[in-house]
């Protein structure tokens, strides 16, 4: 699994949370975990293959929002509670 977060600007509610999920799920067809957070300014999800982040990046911003990056990396599951 592929870890992927986005920074992105310009959410300012949880619609715009909403709406850029939207835009990451259509892009990314077998994202999962998928998550938005506007006081972060980031959205993330994970994959079972790494993402092209051209067309990423272009699914984010044909919303409206602006896409300043994204970064992958390998997601390790953790145990119960996160102690394993």
């Amino acid at each position: 699994m592929i870890k992927t977060t986005m920074k992105i600007d310009g959410m300012m509610c949880g619609m715009c949370e909403a709406h850029v999920c939207d835009a990451i799920r259509k892009a990314v067809p077998e994202a999962k975990k998928v998550a938005a957070s506007r006081s972060k300014k980031e959205a993330t999800f994970l994959s079972e293959n790494a993402v092209d982040a051209q067309s990423l990046k272009a699914a984010v911003d044909a919303t409206g929002y602006t896409c300043l990056g994204i970064e992958s990396e390998p997601y390790k599951k953790k145990g119960l509670f996160g102690l394993l």
